[in-house]
């Protein structure tokens, strides 16, 4: 008789089995997504001063076509920017190692074949390129093998135009700010709906000025279109080559010294009164930006002593010379002959414009948001003697007997130049880093090339509904209880037995 019940509560214990296994089989399950991998990339911003080499990444599914990128790491390289080593063999792609050897520390190993590398050279490049193409090109190369050296998918080593400069700096100031797309509450990324910011960008050889526009734009040349999250961006910019911060100071002193008697004292209206320095001036007109003001004879192995007066409007008046303000053949230019349509909105001014107004605020105290306030700033840099911005900013000892060139320049570019006034100066800010990103034309150029690199395919896994899994929980769990409780009775029934 016990056998016979033992057998019955076996069989509808294996019934039951069978039960769940049929429910299993039957119960509806979902596709649910796993968190995608991150994708990497890699810009090297090849400046005309320096290299900065960023490490970039995004969800590698995307959003709208475009990656969500994210700066993950910043190197910045040792010495001059890349033009620099010119005849230098094999000097300008060993500059590039040890960040690179850094960038394969940050990304894992896995990815790093997966990794597309970018080289974009600026300013720097385009002068080399100007002033001897055959050296452009051999550095270019160098910097390629070292790249393709090392374990990443090699994309393009090249030199960037002006306008892709200032477009791609426009995009990473927006996408810094949210202005295309942001984080909802609902978990996701959405379309912002916000307005577009201008970008101010000032390097060592160029500066650019980039921004939305409703007016017409008379010269295509300042066009550009750019895809970004499923939408287009219609785009105003321009970039001035030799208008970089570097190259205005070299083309003012070009000019001081062409004006004066280099054989006595050269009188420098924007160097502090109790600065002086000897020049070498082959160092000054070795530059394509000085074409037109090199002497047609001249000794340039000479030097020449400079002495600094601290003239504010003697400064103003000298560096106004370098600009062209006639000549315009369209309805109205900035300068140069170039055209722009009058600024709207709001801008981020970044680089050299974020270095110059900190300076300017720490040591003035007046706060900018006026165009006579950035006057009334300029002036009280150009009246400091060396002496005392020598104990007020020691660590910056290098930069500032040019201080108060760059003030007044930025007060010309920006006033003169590019027409701020007293209701438009108000809605610039100056910045360097938005988050824990720099500003610049890199992360924009990365967000660029993401929308052109495929998607990878999203890992999906199959889980049931909660309900249905605490159904079949709930079942298993009185499975094994009676089971259990089955095993324990049968224990003690033979111990009574016996």
């Amino acid at each position: 008789m016990d056998k016979q019940r033992s057998w019955i509560v076996a069989s509808v214990v294996l019934l039951l089995f069978a039960a769940v296994t049929l429910l299993l089989l039957t119960v509806h399950v979902d596709e649910i997504q796993e968190p995608p991998q991150y994708t990497y990339g890699i810009v090297l911003d090849a400046g005309s001063s320096h290299t900065t080499v960023y490490v970039y990444r995004w969800p590698a599914d995307k959003q709208n076509g475009t990656g969500v990128v994210t700066q993950h790491s910043e190197c910045k390289v040792k010495g001059g920017g890349i033009s620099s080593y010119a005849g230098q063999q094999g000097a300008a792609g060993r500059s590039l190692e040890a960040c690179l050897y850094r960038a394969m520390v940050d990304i894992p190993q896995a990815r790093h074949h997966l990794t597309p590398v970018y080289l974009g050279a600026t300013a720097g490049m385009r002068l080399l390129n100007i002033s001897s193409p055959e050296k452009s090109m051999q550095v270019l190369q160098e910097v390629a093998a070292t790249i393709k050296s090392f374990p990443f998918k090699f994309q393009t080593v090249k030199i960037l135009s002006g306008k892709e400069e200032g477009a791609y700096g426009w995009v990473t100031v927006n996408y810094l700010l949210e202005n295309f797309i942001k984080y909802g509450f609902v978990g996701r990324w959405l379309n912002s709906g916000r307005q577009t910011v201008g970008a101010l960008d000032l390097g060592g050889a160029s500066t650019q000025i980039t921004f939305v526009s409703k007016e017409k734009i008379e010269d295509l040349e300042n066009s550009m279109t750019l895809r970004l999250y499923g939408q287009d961006y219609s785009l105003y910019t321009h970039s001035y080559l030799c208008y970089g911060q570097n190259e205005v100071l070299r083309r003012l002193l070009a000019h001081l010294l062409t004006t004066q008697d280099i054989t006595g004292i050269v009188h420098h209206p924007c160097y502090p009164s109790d600065h002086r320095e000897t020049l070498n001036l082959q160092q000054v007109f070795e530059s394509p930006c000085i074409t037109s003001q090199r002497p047609a004879v001249s000794n340039t192995e000479t030097s020449a002593i400079v002495q600094g007066t601290g003239n504010y409007q003697h400064c103003l008046g000298n560096i106004s010379e370098i600009f062209s303000f006639q000549n315009c053949l369209f309805s109205q230019c900035s300068f140069d002959g170039v055209f722009q349509p009058n600024t709207s909105g709001s801008f981020m001014a970044f680089s050299a414009f974020f270095f110059t107004h900190s300076f300017m605020k720490k040591s003035t105290g007046i706060y900018i948001s006026t165009p006579d306030h950035l006057r009334q700033a300029a002036q009280s840099v150009c009246n400091m003697t060396f002496v005392k911005m020598s104990k007020d900013f020691p660590e910056q000892k290098s930069y500032l007997k040019d201080y108060c060139a760059v003030t007044v320049y930025i007060q010309v570019l920006m006033l003169r130049g590019y027409r701020f006034d007293d209701q438009s100066l108000t809605r610039v800010s100056f910045q360097n880093k938005a988050g824990d990103s720099s500003l610049g034309w890199s992360l924009g150029y990365m967000l660029s090339m993401s929308s052109m690199l495929p998607e990878e395919s999203v890992n999906l896994r199959r889980a049931l509904h909660p309900g249905a899994w605490i159904s079949l929980l709930l079942l298993i769990a009185l499975l094994i209880s009676t089971t259990l409780i089955f095993i324990i009775l049968q224990v003690c029934q033979k111990k009574s037995n016996v």
